[in-house]
Protein backbone atom coordinates (compact mmCIF):
# COMPACT_ATOMS: atom_id res chain seq x y z
CA UNK A 1 0.00 0.00 0.00
CA UNK A 2 1.31 3.19 -1.22
CA UNK A 3 -0.63 6.45 -0.52
CA UNK A 4 -0.19 10.04 -0.61
CA UNK A 5 -0.99 13.59 -0.08
CA UNK A 6 -0.71 16.24 -2.65
CA UNK A 7 -2.43 19.46 -1.79
CA UNK A 8 -2.22 22.79 -3.91
CA UNK A 9 -0.31 25.45 -1.90
CA UNK A 10 -3.00 28.31 -1.79
CA UNK A 11 -2.40 29.72 1.39
CA UNK A 12 -3.85 27.28 4.48
CA UNK A 13 -4.74 23.65 4.63
CA UNK A 14 -8.73 23.27 4.47
CA UNK A 15 -10.38 21.05 7.04
CA UNK A 16 -11.37 18.87 4.11
CA UNK A 17 -8.00 18.43 3.13
CA UNK A 18 -6.44 17.48 6.86
CA UNK A 19 -9.35 14.36 6.31
CA UNK A 20 -8.05 13.31 2.92
CA UNK A 21 -4.31 13.30 4.10
CA UNK A 22 -6.02 11.60 7.45
CA UNK A 23 -7.45 8.77 5.71
CA UNK A 24 -4.72 8.23 3.26
CA UNK A 25 -2.30 8.29 6.48
CA UNK A 26 -4.39 5.22 8.05
CA UNK A 27 -4.77 3.70 5.05
CA UNK A 28 -0.83 3.07 4.36
CA UNK A 29 -0.27 2.24 8.43
CA UNK A 30 -2.48 0.09 9.02
CA UNK A 31 -1.22 -2.15 5.47
CA UNK A 32 2.08 -1.06 6.86
CA UNK A 33 2.92 0.74 3.53
CA UNK A 34 4.23 4.25 2.99
CA UNK A 35 2.60 7.63 2.77
CA UNK A 36 4.43 10.49 1.15
CA UNK A 37 3.48 14.11 0.38
CA UNK A 38 3.67 15.78 -3.33
CA UNK A 39 2.78 19.48 -3.99
CA UNK A 40 0.92 20.33 -6.91
CA UNK A 41 2.13 23.87 -7.30
CA UNK A 42 1.17 23.85 -11.03
CA UNK A 43 -2.17 26.34 -10.61
CA UNK A 44 0.52 29.69 -10.90
CA UNK A 45 -2.25 31.79 -10.22
CA UNK A 46 -3.12 30.60 -7.17
CA UNK A 47 0.26 29.27 -6.01
CA UNK A 48 1.53 30.81 -2.59
CA UNK A 49 5.22 30.16 -2.15
CA UNK A 50 5.56 30.49 1.62
CA UNK A 51 2.87 28.05 1.79
CA UNK A 52 4.88 24.78 0.89
CA UNK A 53 7.06 25.23 3.95
CA UNK A 54 3.56 25.71 5.97
CA UNK A 55 2.16 22.37 4.50
CA UNK A 56 5.35 20.27 5.68
CA UNK A 57 4.68 22.24 9.30
CA UNK A 58 1.03 20.69 9.17
CA UNK A 59 1.89 17.88 8.66
CA UNK A 60 4.36 17.58 11.58
CA UNK A 61 1.62 19.23 13.57
CA UNK A 62 -0.75 16.25 12.72
CA UNK A 63 1.50 13.67 13.84
CA UNK A 64 1.95 12.34 10.11
CA UNK A 65 4.90 10.55 9.60
CA UNK A 66 6.04 11.76 6.31
CA UNK A 67 7.81 8.37 4.53
CA UNK A 68 8.96 9.80 1.03
CA UNK A 69 8.69 13.19 -0.50
CA UNK A 70 7.79 16.20 -0.29
CA UNK A 71 7.99 16.25 -4.24
CA UNK A 72 7.15 19.77 -6.22
CA UNK A 73 5.43 19.28 -9.20
CA UNK A 74 6.67 22.85 -10.57
CA UNK A 75 10.10 20.90 -10.07
CA UNK A 76 9.12 18.08 -12.76
CA UNK A 77 7.91 19.92 -16.03
CA UNK A 78 10.05 18.15 -18.65
CA UNK A 79 8.33 14.89 -17.30
CA UNK A 80 5.06 16.38 -17.76
CA UNK A 81 5.96 17.84 -21.27
CA UNK A 82 7.86 14.22 -22.45
CA UNK A 83 4.65 11.99 -21.73
CA UNK A 84 2.32 15.07 -23.24
CA UNK A 85 4.52 14.38 -26.14
CA UNK A 86 4.07 10.76 -26.30
CA UNK A 87 0.46 10.86 -26.24
CA UNK A 88 0.75 13.34 -29.24
CA UNK A 89 3.48 10.94 -31.27
CA UNK A 90 0.44 7.68 -30.66
CA UNK A 91 -2.85 10.03 -31.82
CA UNK A 92 -3.77 10.37 -28.51
CA UNK A 93 -3.57 13.93 -27.96
CA UNK A 94 -3.17 16.94 -29.99
CA UNK A 95 -2.34 20.88 -30.20
CA UNK A 96 -4.84 22.98 -29.69
CA UNK A 97 -4.80 26.93 -31.36
CA UNK A 98 -7.88 28.61 -30.35
CA UNK A 99 -8.43 31.71 -28.81
CA UNK A 100 -9.84 32.07 -25.12
CA UNK A 101 -12.83 34.53 -27.10
CA UNK A 102 -13.03 31.61 -29.13
CA UNK A 103 -13.57 29.42 -27.24
CA UNK A 104 -15.91 31.46 -24.67
CA UNK A 105 -18.09 32.24 -27.93
CA UNK A 106 -18.46 28.82 -28.61
CA UNK A 107 -19.50 27.98 -24.84
CA UNK A 108 -22.23 30.64 -24.86
CA UNK A 109 -23.55 29.19 -28.43
CA UNK A 110 -23.37 25.63 -26.86
CA UNK A 111 -25.61 27.11 -23.87
CA UNK A 112 -27.94 29.01 -26.27
CA UNK A 113 -28.61 25.29 -27.10
CA UNK A 114 -28.93 23.59 -24.39
CA UNK A 115 -25.47 21.82 -25.11
CA UNK A 116 -23.05 20.55 -22.41
CA UNK A 117 -19.89 22.99 -23.35
CA UNK A 118 -17.61 20.78 -24.69
CA UNK A 119 -14.55 21.97 -26.65
CA UNK A 120 -15.49 21.42 -30.54
CA UNK A 121 -12.31 19.76 -31.57
CA UNK A 122 -11.19 22.40 -34.48
CA UNK A 123 -8.21 21.70 -33.86
CA UNK A 124 -7.88 17.74 -34.06
CA UNK A 125 -7.79 17.38 -37.75
CA UNK A 126 -4.57 19.50 -38.46
CA UNK A 127 -2.10 18.01 -40.28
CA UNK A 128 0.78 17.59 -38.05
CA UNK A 129 2.81 19.75 -40.18
CA UNK A 130 0.48 22.48 -39.85
CA UNK A 131 0.51 21.79 -36.32
CA UNK A 132 4.06 21.90 -35.77
CA UNK A 133 5.04 24.95 -37.87
CA UNK A 134 2.04 26.98 -35.59
CA UNK A 135 3.25 25.78 -32.91
CA UNK A 136 6.30 27.55 -33.60
CA UNK A 137 4.74 31.17 -32.89
CA UNK A 138 1.71 30.70 -31.52
CA UNK A 139 0.23 30.38 -27.94
CA UNK A 140 -1.38 26.36 -28.12
CA UNK A 141 -2.29 23.53 -25.72
CA UNK A 142 -2.13 20.43 -25.68
CA UNK A 143 -5.65 18.54 -25.44
CA UNK A 144 -6.45 14.87 -24.70
CA UNK A 145 -8.20 13.70 -27.54
CA UNK A 146 -11.18 11.41 -26.01
CA UNK A 147 -12.39 8.34 -27.73
CA UNK A 148 -15.66 8.47 -28.25
CA UNK A 149 -18.42 5.71 -28.26
CA UNK A 150 -17.29 3.71 -25.46
CA UNK A 151 -17.89 2.77 -21.81
CA UNK A 152 -15.48 3.78 -18.87
CA UNK A 153 -16.32 1.01 -15.91
CA UNK A 154 -14.51 1.86 -12.50
CA UNK A 155 -14.62 0.22 -9.16
CA UNK A 156 -14.63 2.95 -6.29
CA UNK A 157 -13.53 1.81 -2.74
CA UNK A 158 -15.89 3.93 -1.28
CA UNK A 159 -18.89 4.14 -4.58
CA UNK A 160 -18.98 1.21 -6.10
CA UNK A 161 -19.04 0.06 -9.43
CA UNK A 162 -19.50 3.37 -11.44
CA UNK A 163 -19.71 4.11 -14.92
CA UNK A 164 -19.36 7.17 -17.56
CA UNK A 165 -19.95 7.36 -21.44
CA UNK A 166 -17.03 8.41 -23.20
CA UNK A 167 -19.28 11.01 -25.35
CA UNK A 168 -20.03 12.99 -22.90
CA UNK A 169 -16.72 13.91 -21.69
CA UNK A 170 -14.29 16.87 -22.93
CA UNK A 171 -11.24 16.67 -24.74
CA UNK A 172 -9.54 17.83 -21.33
CA UNK A 173 -6.61 20.09 -21.52
CA UNK A 174 -2.94 18.42 -20.39
CA UNK A 175 -0.86 20.93 -21.10
CA UNK A 176 -1.24 24.95 -20.63
CA UNK A 177 0.32 27.49 -23.03
CA UNK A 178 2.70 28.61 -20.31
CA UNK A 179 4.02 24.67 -20.18
CA UNK A 180 3.03 24.11 -17.00
CA UNK A 181 0.58 20.40 -16.77
CA UNK A 182 -3.29 20.61 -15.49
CA UNK A 183 -4.02 18.83 -12.43
CA UNK A 184 -5.62 16.08 -14.75
CA UNK A 185 -2.19 15.10 -16.69
CA UNK A 186 0.06 15.56 -13.52
CA UNK A 187 -1.00 13.70 -11.21
CA UNK A 188 -1.56 10.63 -13.58
CA UNK A 189 1.79 10.87 -14.61
CA UNK A 190 3.40 11.47 -11.01
CA UNK A 191 0.60 8.80 -9.39
CA UNK A 192 2.23 6.43 -12.29
CA UNK A 193 5.68 7.25 -11.43
CA UNK A 194 5.70 7.47 -8.04
CA UNK A 195 4.08 3.93 -7.71
CA UNK A 196 1.04 5.33 -5.91
CA UNK A 197 -1.61 2.32 -5.26
CA UNK A 198 -4.37 3.89 -3.63
CA UNK A 199 -5.56 7.55 -4.33
CA UNK A 200 -7.98 9.21 -1.76
CA UNK A 201 -10.11 12.47 -2.48
CA UNK A 202 -13.20 14.50 -2.72
CA UNK A 203 -16.52 13.29 -3.97
CA UNK A 204 -16.08 16.58 -6.15
CA UNK A 205 -13.63 14.73 -8.48
CA UNK A 206 -15.72 12.05 -9.17
CA UNK A 207 -17.20 13.55 -12.36
CA UNK A 208 -12.91 13.69 -13.78
CA UNK A 209 -12.69 10.11 -13.24
CA UNK A 210 -13.29 8.89 -16.44
CA UNK A 211 -10.89 11.48 -17.48
CA UNK A 212 -8.17 9.91 -15.41
CA UNK A 213 -8.67 6.46 -16.50
CA UNK A 214 -8.62 6.93 -19.84
CA UNK A 215 -5.28 8.39 -19.37
CA UNK A 216 -4.35 5.76 -17.91
CA UNK A 217 -5.04 3.45 -20.49
CA UNK A 218 -3.83 6.25 -22.74
CA UNK A 219 -0.47 5.50 -21.32
CA UNK A 220 -0.52 2.09 -21.61
CA UNK A 221 -0.47 2.07 -17.54
CA UNK A 222 -2.57 0.04 -15.06
CA UNK A 223 -5.10 2.64 -12.90
CA UNK A 224 -4.32 3.33 -9.48
CA UNK A 225 -7.40 2.28 -7.17
CA UNK A 226 -9.14 5.47 -5.98
CA UNK A 227 -11.79 6.33 -3.24
CA UNK A 228 -14.12 8.87 -3.66
CA UNK A 229 -14.89 10.35 0.23
CA UNK A 230 -18.48 12.76 0.64
CA UNK A 231 -18.23 15.97 1.44
CA UNK A 232 -18.26 18.23 3.95
CA UNK A 233 -21.45 19.91 4.70
CA UNK A 234 -22.52 22.44 7.16
CA UNK A 235 -25.19 21.99 8.91
CA UNK A 236 -27.67 23.46 6.99
CA UNK A 237 -26.72 20.64 4.58
CA UNK A 238 -24.77 22.56 1.32
CA UNK A 239 -21.16 22.48 1.19
CA UNK A 240 -18.85 23.40 3.92
CA UNK A 241 -17.71 27.01 2.68
CA UNK A 242 -16.17 29.88 4.26
CA UNK A 243 -19.75 31.82 4.81
CA UNK A 244 -20.66 28.98 7.30
CA UNK A 245 -17.50 29.64 9.78
CA UNK A 246 -14.23 29.02 9.61
CA UNK A 247 -12.69 25.87 7.42
CA UNK A 248 -8.76 25.99 8.00
CA UNK A 249 -7.25 23.84 10.40
CA UNK A 250 -5.40 26.50 11.65
CA UNK A 251 -7.96 28.39 12.79
CA UNK A 252 -9.07 25.61 15.02
CA UNK A 253 -5.80 25.21 16.45
CA UNK A 254 -6.03 28.91 17.24
CA UNK A 255 -9.19 28.44 19.37
CA UNK A 256 -7.44 26.24 21.37
CA UNK A 257 -8.61 22.57 20.00
CA UNK A 258 -6.28 19.86 20.78
CA UNK A 259 -4.00 17.76 18.03
CA UNK A 260 -6.10 14.69 19.30
CA UNK A 261 -9.63 16.45 19.18
CA UNK A 262 -9.36 17.64 15.76
CA UNK A 263 -7.72 14.58 14.68
CA UNK A 264 -10.24 12.47 16.21
CA UNK A 265 -13.06 14.53 14.89
CA UNK A 266 -12.26 14.94 11.00
CA UNK A 267 -11.75 11.05 11.31
CA UNK A 268 -15.40 10.59 12.42
CA UNK A 269 -16.50 12.66 9.49
CA UNK A 270 -17.69 10.40 6.80
CA UNK A 271 -16.63 7.38 8.83
CA UNK A 272 -17.97 5.36 11.80
CA UNK A 273 -16.34 1.99 13.80
CA UNK A 274 -19.50 -0.11 13.46
CA UNK A 275 -19.71 0.49 17.56
CA UNK A 276 -20.50 3.73 19.95
CA UNK A 277 -16.93 4.39 20.36
CA UNK A 278 -16.32 7.84 19.70
CA UNK A 279 -13.01 8.77 21.11
CA UNK A 280 -10.23 7.55 19.10
CA UNK A 281 -6.22 8.41 19.55
CA UNK A 282 -4.15 7.66 16.58
CA UNK A 283 -3.01 4.34 17.14
CA UNK A 284 -6.37 3.27 17.61
CA UNK A 285 -7.77 4.99 14.66
CA UNK A 286 -5.27 3.42 12.59
CA UNK A 287 -6.22 -0.77 13.58
CA UNK A 288 -9.92 0.44 13.14
CA UNK A 289 -10.44 2.51 10.04
CA UNK A 290 -11.15 1.13 6.55
CA UNK A 291 -12.69 2.27 3.65
CA UNK A 292 -15.66 -0.04 4.01
CA UNK A 293 -17.50 1.53 6.90
CA UNK A 294 -16.75 5.21 4.96
CA UNK A 295 -20.49 6.45 3.84
CA UNK A 296 -21.63 7.72 0.28
CA UNK A 297 -23.61 10.66 1.98
CA UNK A 298 -22.22 13.60 3.15
CA UNK A 299 -20.85 14.32 6.26
CA UNK A 300 -22.39 17.00 8.43
CA UNK A 301 -19.55 19.51 9.67
CA UNK A 302 -21.02 19.49 13.87
CA UNK A 303 -19.23 21.79 15.99
CA UNK A 304 -20.96 20.80 19.06
CA UNK A 305 -19.61 17.59 18.67
CA UNK A 306 -16.15 19.21 18.29
CA UNK A 307 -16.45 20.76 21.45
CA UNK A 308 -17.90 17.59 23.32
CA UNK A 309 -14.89 15.84 22.18
CA UNK A 310 -12.35 18.81 23.19
CA UNK A 311 -13.88 17.87 27.07
CA UNK A 312 -13.56 14.26 26.66
CA UNK A 313 -9.66 14.79 25.44
CA UNK A 314 -9.06 17.37 28.10
CA UNK A 315 -10.41 14.75 31.02
CA UNK A 316 -8.12 12.18 29.66
CA UNK A 317 -5.02 14.23 30.12
CA UNK A 318 -2.26 13.68 32.62
CA UNK A 319 -2.50 15.82 35.38
CA UNK A 320 0.59 16.75 35.35
CA UNK A 321 0.54 17.75 31.34
CA UNK A 322 -2.09 19.63 32.40
CA UNK A 323 -0.95 21.47 35.14
CA UNK A 324 2.08 22.28 32.60
CA UNK A 325 -0.20 23.83 29.77
CA UNK A 326 -2.60 25.80 31.91
CA UNK A 327 0.05 27.51 34.94
CA UNK A 328 1.49 29.96 32.57
CA UNK A 329 -2.02 31.21 31.40
CA UNK A 330 -3.26 31.74 35.22
CA UNK A 331 0.22 33.47 35.98
CA UNK A 332 -0.13 36.06 33.21
CA UNK A 333 -3.09 37.29 35.21
CA UNK A 334 -2.37 35.86 38.81
CA UNK A 335 1.37 35.88 39.50
CA UNK A 336 0.95 34.59 42.61
CA UNK A 337 -0.12 31.19 40.96
CA UNK A 338 3.88 31.00 40.20
CA UNK A 339 5.45 30.22 43.27
CA UNK A 340 2.19 28.36 44.44
CA UNK A 341 2.85 24.84 45.99
CA UNK A 342 -0.64 23.93 46.00
CA UNK A 343 -1.46 24.94 42.06
CA UNK A 344 -1.73 20.64 41.93
CA UNK A 345 -4.54 20.60 43.91
CA UNK A 346 -6.40 23.43 42.58
CA UNK A 347 -6.20 22.60 39.36
CA UNK A 348 -7.63 18.95 39.45
CA UNK A 349 -10.74 20.57 40.74
CA UNK A 350 -11.15 22.07 36.92
CA UNK A 351 -9.68 19.98 34.91
CA UNK A 352 -13.04 17.91 34.70
CA UNK A 353 -15.15 21.37 33.88
CA UNK A 354 -12.79 23.07 31.73
CA UNK A 355 -12.95 22.70 27.78
CA UNK A 356 -10.22 25.18 26.62
CA UNK A 357 -7.29 25.71 28.37
CA UNK A 358 -7.81 29.68 28.19
CA UNK A 359 -10.94 29.07 30.32
CA UNK A 360 -8.40 28.38 32.82
CA UNK A 361 -7.82 31.78 34.30
CA UNK A 362 -11.33 32.67 34.82
CA UNK A 363 -11.83 29.65 36.30
CA UNK A 364 -9.23 29.60 39.18
CA UNK A 365 -9.47 33.12 39.65
CA UNK A 366 -11.28 33.05 42.84
CA UNK A 367 -8.30 31.05 44.21
CA UNK A 368 -5.94 34.21 44.12
CA UNK A 369 -8.71 37.27 44.43
CA UNK A 370 -11.47 37.38 46.22
CA UNK A 371 -14.22 37.70 44.02
CA UNK A 372 -17.27 39.97 43.49
CA UNK A 373 -20.11 38.40 44.46
CA UNK A 374 -23.48 39.22 42.70
CA UNK A 375 -26.45 38.69 45.23
CA UNK A 376 -28.56 37.36 42.08
CA UNK A 377 -25.63 34.53 41.96
CA UNK A 378 -26.70 33.48 45.26
CA UNK A 379 -29.96 32.48 44.78
CA UNK A 380 -31.31 29.82 42.56
CA UNK A 381 -34.91 28.48 41.51
CA UNK A 382 -33.25 25.42 40.72
CA UNK A 383 -32.23 24.78 44.24
CA UNK A 384 -34.85 26.67 45.80
CA UNK A 385 -32.83 29.23 47.09
CA UNK A 386 -35.06 32.35 47.63
CA UNK A 387 -33.23 35.07 48.41
CA UNK A 388 -35.09 36.56 51.44
CA UNK A 389 -33.27 32.93 52.73
CA UNK A 390 -30.19 33.96 52.41
CA UNK A 391 -29.37 35.35 55.84
CA UNK A 392 -30.62 32.25 57.68
CA UNK A 393 -28.71 30.02 54.84
CA UNK A 394 -25.29 31.87 55.71
CA UNK A 395 -26.05 32.09 59.24
CA UNK A 396 -25.88 28.53 59.34
CA UNK A 397 -23.23 28.03 57.11
CA UNK A 398 -20.68 30.14 59.61
CA UNK A 399 -22.30 28.46 62.41
CA UNK A 400 -21.39 25.44 61.53
CA UNK A 401 -17.91 25.64 59.51
CA UNK A 402 -16.98 27.96 62.62
CA UNK A 403 -17.37 24.81 64.53
CA UNK A 404 -15.09 22.60 62.79
CA UNK A 405 -11.59 21.57 63.79
CA UNK A 406 -10.90 19.12 61.47
CA UNK A 407 -11.03 21.05 58.22
CA UNK A 408 -10.79 17.99 55.55
CA UNK A 409 -13.34 17.41 52.39
CA UNK A 410 -15.10 14.42 53.81
CA UNK A 411 -15.74 16.49 57.58
CA UNK A 412 -16.92 19.62 56.01
CA UNK A 413 -19.26 17.86 53.43
CA UNK A 414 -20.67 15.59 56.69
CA UNK A 415 -20.74 18.60 58.87
CA UNK A 416 -23.32 20.56 56.26
CA UNK A 417 -25.07 17.33 55.16
CA UNK A 418 -25.65 17.22 59.04
CA UNK A 419 -26.87 20.84 59.27
CA UNK A 420 -29.15 20.51 56.15
CA UNK A 421 -31.30 17.96 57.56
CA UNK A 422 -31.23 19.58 61.51
CA UNK A 423 -32.62 22.72 59.88
CA UNK A 424 -35.19 20.82 56.95
CA UNK A 425 -33.16 22.15 54.19
CA UNK A 426 -32.20 20.39 50.85
CA UNK A 427 -28.85 19.79 50.65
CA UNK A 428 -28.47 22.57 47.55
CA UNK A 429 -29.98 25.20 49.56
CA UNK A 430 -26.93 25.32 51.64
CA UNK A 431 -24.28 24.23 49.08
CA UNK A 432 -25.49 26.29 46.37
CA UNK A 433 -25.01 29.84 47.88
CA UNK A 434 -21.75 28.50 49.55
CA UNK A 435 -20.44 27.55 46.26
CA UNK A 436 -20.90 30.92 44.78
CA UNK A 437 -19.95 33.34 47.78
CA UNK A 438 -16.69 31.33 47.58
CA UNK A 439 -15.89 31.13 43.78
CA UNK A 440 -18.01 34.16 42.44
CA UNK A 441 -19.64 31.96 39.80
CA UNK A 442 -22.05 30.35 38.10
CA UNK A 443 -20.86 27.17 37.50
CA UNK A 444 -17.23 25.96 39.05
CA UNK A 445 -16.07 22.95 41.23
CA UNK A 446 -17.99 21.70 44.58
CA UNK A 447 -18.21 24.06 47.05
CA UNK A 448 -16.74 21.05 49.60
CA UNK A 449 -13.75 21.22 47.14
CA UNK A 450 -13.25 24.55 46.92
CA UNK A 451 -13.59 25.15 50.75
CA UNK A 452 -11.21 22.48 51.34
CA UNK A 453 -8.70 24.19 49.00
CA UNK A 454 -9.10 27.70 50.59
CA UNK A 455 -8.97 26.52 54.30
CA UNK A 456 -10.72 27.62 57.27
CA UNK A 457 -10.01 30.99 57.82
CA UNK A 458 -10.28 32.27 53.91
CA UNK A 459 -13.72 30.22 53.33
CA UNK A 460 -15.20 32.00 56.79
CA UNK A 461 -14.13 35.23 55.58
CA UNK A 462 -15.62 34.94 52.44
CA UNK A 463 -18.58 33.84 53.85
CA UNK A 464 -18.94 36.95 56.17
CA UNK A 465 -17.57 39.50 53.50
CA UNK A 466 -20.92 38.44 51.75
CA UNK A 467 -23.34 38.43 54.55
CA UNK A 468 -21.83 42.32 54.76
Amino acid sequence: MRTRFAPSPTGYLHIGGLRTALFSYLMAKKEKGTFYLRIEDTDRERHIEEAIDHLKEMMDWAGFKIDDGPYIQSERLEIYKEHAQKLMDSGKAYRCFCSKDRLDEMRKDQEKRKQAPMYDRTCVNLSKEESEERAKSEPHVIRFLVPRGETVEFNDHIRGNVKFKTNTIDDQVLLKSDGFPTYHLAHIVDDHLMETTLVIRGEEWLPSLPKHILLFRAFGWEPVEYAHVPLLLSKGGGKLSKRDGDVSVEKYIEKGYLREVIINFIAMLGWNPGTEEEVFSMEELIEKFSLERVQKGGAIFDTAKLDWLQGQWMRKMPIEEFCNQIQPLVVEKYPDANKDSDFFSKATLIQERITFFSEAQDMMGYFYETPKVEKSLLASDKQKVKEEDLPKIFEILISELESMENWTEEDIKTKLFEAAKANELKNGQLLWPMRAALTGLPYSPGAFEVATVLGKDETLNRLKSVIG
